[in-house]
């Protein structure tokens, strides 16, 4: 394939299908360029990309080509396509039916997943179904080998040599005649694909390789080996990717088939290349499922790469691509940025895919007023209606927004509007829909100002959800740079999609970004995209070797191996040596920990410590340091996995300069546009007129065939010599704002202020040690108010909502005559290792440097092991602090009875680990670690007590908790500088009015459906009753909560220290809202909680509360929504399990069912409530722990049976392979998950050992015992309860329930790093 001239020979086509519009980029014999956009569906033409070529056939050539006969493909030199057909059919869940082949015992593994739930506020646990139809289970079982392993019998196992470098035992062998009976079975019932996923095939596929020969043998038509789609360790991502390609292959093959049919002689003597999710083109007949979810976004990311980066200065690239239903952001400096694990429509794909965003709805974003608040999306008003200006009776969208403003204009649209599909865009529709919203917003602010506020024109309505709607799509970009340690306005925006010239300038000058950069071919790049792309080939295997020299030969052998298959494949497609690249990347990580790193020795040549293929750790340590803010100098580096990228260079370039024209450019119209300023004389220029000598300064409207671009007043465009647009953004002139309430400012503070909150949980990951934090992400960062009162909170894990304000304004209002500590009182004998507390009243003695820690019950705290350090913000001229910040992260030990802190027996606070109250953790600027160190050690003095057992990482942590609050006070001295203290507090104090009116309006709504008073009661499984009756004013929207009749404090630890119901009433409010509001202070503003001081949710000082931190907290989840009759129980409990000896450690929560709800059946196998953390993959469990996971799967008839089911609980069993203790931590064994209106009440759990010897034993709920090797512990967890009684009105699909909003599918690392949040 030699590089193209300065024209081609034959026709070359760069066709991107998309879901709405298939654009084509065509360039003919002698250099012509021809471009094209047609809908990907009609009734005209069967195929659309097919249908493009015939026109540019046609019209190149002036002869007909007739639609209902094969093009003639002899003048075509090449295609390449990027398609959504894989996405679509995986969205829409329409690919080939399909059967799941599994280990024994795991047959639920890929409906289980994470066991986290997506949306942690939604009570309909909502999750994509399984892509298989049937499961079947066959016989077999790796393990791998353990030098410790004491099973009885191991001896006599076969071992095998992996490919890893690692042993594996042959626990049970392969069983191939029933599975023949069963395979047979599945193809009688009509399904020919199948995917096989069996433990630990990634290092050691001989298994699978025979159950694949099996099955082919058979007659299956396709079938996804997990060992040769995915081989990297973790079998549920390796699963679910299997099976998307099982599900998806066959669908591609098939638009293959029809799309080579559409030509003479099926296209065989013309290269066709599809685009991949990784930005490289591979042979058609190459071109699979797992590798196609991003085949269309991926051109558009490859066209701004190729035509923005430039490599003379090396400024970074965003990528902002906005289209009509989604907004794509990624990021270019040199080298894609590629992610290799993440989800699309609920399946994890483990293939390299580009790290593509996408972040928001586009100009289909709909837009709402709530609660006081401007909303946009995520809703989408999707291509049908659409927009209301579509003539469709669609709702108010962005594009709305836009053409009331007149920065789009319908007189350069196409009449395809309308019943008809032959009208113009209609902005009458618009301005209509506007005013009636306009009119809605005034009528709830002069409710809610005192008559002080000033109507709304449809301009300013219009103009607000404008910024509001740049602010949401501000708020990913920065999560996407800073995530990296990237400064955000070092970067080009490079602008492309039908919608993204109309917000450029502002989301630019947004985050201090100076260029925004327009391709000629924006409205078309992806397809422009394909055109320039490279042809890449990639091989990768799994590793299990240290980086160290011993094991550098064998790397060096496996990076050959791997380019030798690169180079050949290539050389196979018609490239020629010089035109083949290869890269090698080994993925990195340091031992004991799970972040890994896909590292490239680019820039780090070899030297005589490294492989000859270069300085890997040198390039790991440096992105590492780079990316986290440092490294862990004496800590081993594993090889996870070992992969070359080949690249064929075809050398195209289709960029033709422009002639100067000499003269000013031509006006096309004026018209008159709305800014900030008010109304613009704006004049109108077409780009196709425009030369690269015209400099054209905002206000102006730039009009290309595909898409509009607006310069702002105060911006710049100019022309490249390539004739595309790079506008310099200008500063703007700032808008006043002052303290009063505007509710389009509020909105955008609501982003700003939760911004804050984010980006020092960004701050906090990269710079922890410990796994809890950096990994887990078990940590929140809150930003709160002078009086201590919440204002945002990031993420949102559930049992810290609300949780941290208790201990900043613990700190703020605290009394020396606090009730747990009268004063005189000294700290006595019994309590050695309490930290005195230094300050109770902050006031006076708190100073710009400090910082202080707390974790303390009484301070507000939830459990010792969660550690809260807050620090002041001071401003200039003002003695006391005007805002404070604050991060609360899981310490994974802090001393007590039991490693991990968590013990199940503890019957006092001294048992559970060390004790802060209010201690200066930072004094006038000085980490105080001696003193630190003395207060995490001194529960040691306790007998049968250890001070902390991770010192270092307690350390580290703790001062990457310092570091997140000194970006959180950066942030907020910004936010002041720009807007005035008055503002920014006014703001705070609105922020707070806003979720109180939301909560207020849920309020009179429960009271005008249910009644004034509510009550309800449930038990604990010792028989403590949790009471609640609850008293609701309709007039004002405000309640009372009392709790009077709980139970008292228990000799135990399952007391809830006040802070955790506090936070369990905030995430019920939430849920019973139902929408997106500020959970702050605010929240709480209309409830009064009265808890009795004594009891069991408010215990004494000296209480032991570990239990009531995971257990009761999810029982007083289940008493309030009983009385408000929302849902059934779910499985009230989290399940805590914890097992190790004096080498290793490992704790765990585990899944239940979800209870029915009025009009769902409850989700099986789920985190609920009050928690929602992520299980260990079972290969990760074996791989690093003594225990064999023997069984994991539903606990089939555990849901409460109704009208709408609970769901089922799980089975899990662990096989001890050395002696342990076992740890458990548990409740819903005795009581019941409660059933509502007829509904039956779910199954308790069970907890039973079974010894070696034959005996079963229950253990009960909480306790701690000795295992040996071959002893097995089950787990059976709660399952949900029923809602209904079975015959009380159909089933769930027939009740009333409302349409299920369009909206996008989210997606890439911003959206992964959320989803990893809030599975804590």
């Amino acid at each position: 394939m030699a590089a193209a001239a300065a024209g081609p020979a034959g026709f070359q086509f760069a066709i991107d299908r998309g879901g709405t519009f298939t654009d084509v980029f065509a360039r003919c014999p002698g250099g012509r360029v021809r471009v094209l956009k047609l809908l990907s569906e009609d009734p005209a033409y069967g195929d659309a990309p097919t249908e493009g070529i015939r026109r540019v056939l046609q019209e190149e050539s002036g002869v007909p080509v007739p639609r209902d006969q094969p093009l003639d493909a002899s003048g075509i030199e090449w295609i390449r396509m990027g398609t959504t057909v894989a996405t679509n059919a995986l969205l829409e869940r329409r690919g080939e039916r399909l059967a799941l082949v599994v280990t024994r015992g795991f047959r639920d593994l890929l409906h289980i997943g994470t066991q986290a739930r997506p949306r942690i506020f939604d009570l309909e646990v909502a999750v994509p179904e399984v892509l298989y139809e049937e499961v079947i289970e066959v016989d077999e079982r790796l393990i791998p080998h353990q030098p410790g392993c004491r099973l009885p019998g191991k001896e006599t196992l076969p071992v095998l040599e992996g490919s890893t470098g690692a042993s594996l035992l042959v626990q049970r062998p392969l069983e191939l005649s029933a599975l023949r009976q069963e395979l047979e079975g599945v193809l009688a019932r009509g399904i020919r694909s199948l995917a096989v996923l069996l433990l630990h095939s990634y290092a050691w596929p001989g298994h699978e390789e025979q159950v694949g020969a099996l099955a082919r043998e058979l007659g299956f038509q396709h079938v996804s080996l997990s060992s040769a789609v995915a081989a990297m360790v973790r079998a549920v991502p390796r699963g679910y990717t299997a099976c998307a390609d099982a599900y998806l292959t066959p669908c591609i093959h098939r638009y293959l088939e029809s799309f080579r049919a559409g030509f003479a002689h099926q296209l065989r003597e013309v290269p066709v290349l599809f685009m991949r999710s990784d930005g490289g083109l591979t042979p058609m007949e190459h071109f699979s499922g797992a590798r196609a979810i991003l085949s269309g976004p991926a051109g558009g990311v490859v066209g701004y790469a190729m035509t923005t980066y430039r490599r003379e200065d090396g400024q970074p690239v965003i990528g902002f691509d906005m289209g009509g239903t989604s907004t794509d952001v990624s990021r270019y400096a040199g080298e894609y940025e590629h992610v290799f694990e993440a989800s699309t429509a609920g399946v994890s794909i483990q293939a390299p895919q580009l790290d593509i965003n996408t972040v928001a709805a586009g100009g289909g974003s709909r837009l709402f007023f709530r609660s006081g608040l401007f909303v946009v999306g995520p809703e989408s008003a999707g291509a049908h209606p659409g927009p209301a200006c579509y003539r469709k009776g669609g709702p108010l969208t962005v594009t709305d927004a836009n053409l009331c403003l007149g920065r789009l204009l319908p007189e350069y649209f196409p009449c395809i509007f309308g019943p008809g599909e032959d009208q113009p865009l209609c902005r009458e529709a618009a301005a209509v829909a506007f005013g009636e919203l306009a009119a809605r917003i005034d009528a709830f602010l002069a409710s809610t100002t005192a008559g002080t506020h000033q109507p709304l024109s449809v301009e300013e309505v219009a103009m607000g959800f404008v910024r509001v709607a740049n602010e949401a799509m501000c708020r990913p970009i920065r999560a996407l740079t800073q995530a990296r340690g990237h400064d955000t306005a070092q970067h080009v925006l490079a602008c492309f999609g039908g919608a993204g010239g109309q917000h450029a300038c502002a989301i630019a000058r947004a985050l201090g970004m100076s260029r925004v950069f327009i391709h000629k071919y924006s409205g078309i790049l992806s397809a422009f995209g394909l055109a320039l792309a490279d042809v890449v080939h990639e091989a990768q295997t799994p590793c299990a070797l240290r980086y160290e020299p011993a094991a550098f030969p064998r790397l060096d052998e496996r990076i050959a191996a791997l380019e030798r298959e690169c180079r050949d494949a290539l050389r196979a497609q018609g490239f020629a040596g010089e035109q083949i690249r290869t890269e090698a990347f080994l993925h990195l990580r340091y031992e004991g920990t799970d972040c890994a790193l896909m590292c490239s020795a680019k820039g780090h040549p070899p030297t005589p410590r490294s492989c000859h293929a270069g300085d890997f750790q040198a390039a790991f340590t440096s992105r590492y340091l780079r990316e986290f803010g440092f490294t862990i100098p004496d800590r081993p580096v594993v090889v996870d996995d070992v992969r070359v990228r080949g690249t064929g260079s075809s050398g195209i370039s289709c960029e033709t300069p422009l002639a100067p024209s000499g003269k000013p450019a031509r006006v096309e119209t004026v018209t008159r546009c709305y800014f900030e300023e008010g109304y613009l004389e704006t004049p109108v220029f077409l780009l196709e007129e425009l030369a690269c000598d015209h400099t054209i300064p905002g206000p102006a409207i730039i009009i290309d065939k595909n898409s509009t671009i607006v310069v702002e007043p105060g911006c710049t465009a100019s022309l490249t010599s390539f004739g595309d647009v790079c506008i310099a953004i200008g500063s703007g002139r700032p808008r006043p704002i002052g303290p009063q309430l505007d509710a389009v400012q509020l909105s955008i503070f609501s982003h700003r202020f939760m911004s804050i909150a984010e980006q020092m949980g960004r701050i906090l990951q990269r710079t922890a040690i410990s796994t809890n934090i950096k990994e887990r992400l078990d940590f929140s960062c809150a930003l709160f108010g002078p009086d201590g009162g919440l204002v945002s909170n990031a993420p949102h894990i559930p049992v810290h909502l609300g949780a941290m304000q208790e201990t900043v304004q613990f700190q703020v209002g605290g009394s020396p005559g606090s009730p747990w500590h009268p004063p005189g009182t000294p700290w006595g004998p019994a309590q050695p290792f309490l930290v005195l507390p230094q300050i109770r009243n902050l006031g006076e003695d708190l100073r710009e440097g400090d910082v202080i820690l707390s974790n303390h019950p009484c301070a507000g705290g939830s459990h010792l092991p969660d550690l809260t350090v807050i620090t002041p913000v001071f401003w200039p001229g003002v003695p006391k602090p005007v805002f404070f910040v604050a991060s609360r992260g899981h310490h994974a030990d802090i001393g007590g009875i039991t490693p991990g802190s968590m013990p199940p027996h503890s019957k006092a606070l001294r048992e559970e680990g060390a004790v802060f109250v209010s201690f200066k953790l930072v004094k006038d600027g000085i980490f105080q670690e001696e003193v630190v160190t003395e207060a995490l050690m001194a529960p040691g003095r306790i007998p049968g007590c250890s001070g902390t057992r991770n010192l270092q990482d307690n350390l580290s942590d703790l001062r990457a908790q310092v570091a997140a609050n000194q970006k959180g006070i950066q942030l907020v001295t910004e936010l002041i500088r720009l807007y005035g203290l008055p503002v920014v507090q006014a703001y705070m104090a609105h922020i707070q009015a806003n979720a109180e009116v939301a909560v207020r309006e849920m309020l009179k709504g429960f009271a005008a459906r249910w009644g004034t008073a509510v009550e309800a009661e449930d038990r604990m499984d010792d028989g403590s009753p949790i009471r609640l009756r609850v008293q609701v004013d309709p007039q004002e929207g405000s309640a009372v909560f009392d709790f009077s009749g709980s139970g008292p404090e228990v000799y135990g630890n399952c007391n809830a220290p006040r802070a955790i119901t506090l936070s369990a009433l905030i995430y019920c409010l939430r849920c019973m809202v139902g929408q997106d509001i500020p959970l702050n202070q605010g929240c709480l503003a209309p409830v009064r909680v009265v808890i009795p001081k004594g009891s069991i949710l408010d215990p004494s000082p000296e209480a032991a509360v570990v239990g009531g931190n995971v257990l009761t907290s999810q029982r007083v989840v289940d008493v309030i929504f009983k009385a408000f009759g929302v849902c059934a129980a779910s499985q009230g409990c989290m399940n805590n399990v914890t097992f190790g000896n004096e080498r290793v450690g490992y704790y765990e929560t585990v899944a239940g069912g979800a209870g029915a709800g009025p009009h769902w059946h409850g989700r099986s196998g789920v985190h609920t409530h009050m928690t929602n953390t992520r299980i260990t993959d079972p290969e990760i469990l074996e791989q690093r722990y003594p225990v064999v996971l023997q069984r994991f799967e539903l606990r089939r008839g555990s849901g409460g049976s109704g009208r709408c089911r609970g769901g089922d609980g799980v089975v899990r069993e662990l096989l001890f392979r050395e002696d342990m203790v076992l740890s458990v931590l548990s409740e819903r064994r005795a009581v019941r998950p409660y059933g509502l209106r007829g509904g039956s009440p779910g199954a308790p759990g069970l907890n039973l050992l079974l010894r070696r010897d034959g005996r079963t034993i229950n253990l009960g709920a909480k306790t701690s015992v000795p295992v040996e090797p071959g002893d097995v512990f089950r787990l059976q967890t709660p399952g949900g309860g029923g809602f209904g009684s079975p015959g009380d009105g159909g089933e769930p699909e027939e009740t009333a329930r409302p349409l299920v909003p369009q909206s996008f599918a989210e997606r890439g690392s911003v959206f992964e790093y959320r989803r990893a949040q809030e599975a804590v």
